[in-house]
C-alpha cells in the first residue's frame, strides 16, 4: 500500500487515543522578522518528548496479532527506541531495543522505564544492525525501523493531520506585504 494522505489519516485514527494532541504555536515577532506566518507544531510536548511516539505507535498497532505476539525490535540511540518501548507496552507485547553502549543514561533509563529488553552493542551502524538482526533471529520479533518503515512514516505524518485542522489566517500561504 503506497504512503499517501489517506494512509496517514488512517494512522491518525489508529493512534489518536495513544498520543497527545500537541499545540500549534505562533510568534508574531518571528512572523515579522521573516515576513510570513509561521506555525510551530510542538511535538516536544508529545509522549516521550518527540514526534517519534506517533510513528512507533502506529507501526506497533498496525501489526496483526500473530506478528505482534512475537514482539518488536529496533536499534536506536534514543527517541525511536523509547517510542517503540512505550508503544509495545501499550499493546502488551515484548520490545527489544538495541542501543550503542555509549548511549546517554537518560535515554537508556527512558527505554527501561517502559519495560523493554535492552541489548547493548558497539557504537557503529554495522554493530547496531548486526545486534538487531541477532535479536530478531532469536526472538522472532518484527523489525520496526526508525525511518525505513511506511507505518512509522504514516504515524509521524499524523502531526500534519492535526496541523491542518488548526484554523489558520486566510493568507496562510501568502507572504506578508511590506
Amino acid at each position: 500500500m503506497p504512503l499517501d494522505f489517506d494512509r496517514i489519516r488512517a494512522a491518525h485514527e489508529r493512534v489518536r487515543s495513544y498520543i497527545k494532541r500537541t499545540p500549534v504555536l505562533t510568534s508574531s515577532r518571528l512572523d515579522e522578522a521573516c515576513g510570513a506566518h509561521l506555525f510551530f507544531k510542538c511535538e516536544n510536548f508529545q509522549k516521550i518528548g518527540a514526534f517519534k511516539a506517533r510513528g512507533a505507535t502506529n507501526a506497533v498497532f498496525a501489526l496483526d496479532d500473530a506478528t505482534a505476539k512475537r514482539g518488536v525490535a529496533t536499534h536506536s540511540s534514543g527517541n525511536h527506541g523509547t517510542a517503540l518501548a512505550r508503544a509495545a507496552k501499550l499493546r502488551g507485547i515484548p520490545a527489544h531495543i538495541v542501543m550503542p553502549k555509549n548511549s546517554s543514561k537518560v535515554k537508556v533509563r527512558a527505554v527501561e522505564s517502559y519495560g523493554a529488553q535492552l541489548v547493548f552493542c558497539q557504537p557503529t551502524q554495522q554493530a547496531r544492525e548486526a545486534a538487531c538482526a541477532d535479536v530478531i533471529a532469536k526472538t522472532g520479533a518484527a523489525l520496526i525501523h526508525s525511518f525505513e518503515n511506511e507505518d512509522v512514516m504514516a504515524g509521524q505524518g499524523t502531526a500534519v493531520v492535526e496541523l491542518l485542522e488548526v484554523p489558520l489566517p486566510q493568507n496562510r500561504c501568502a507572504r506578508k506585504s511590506k
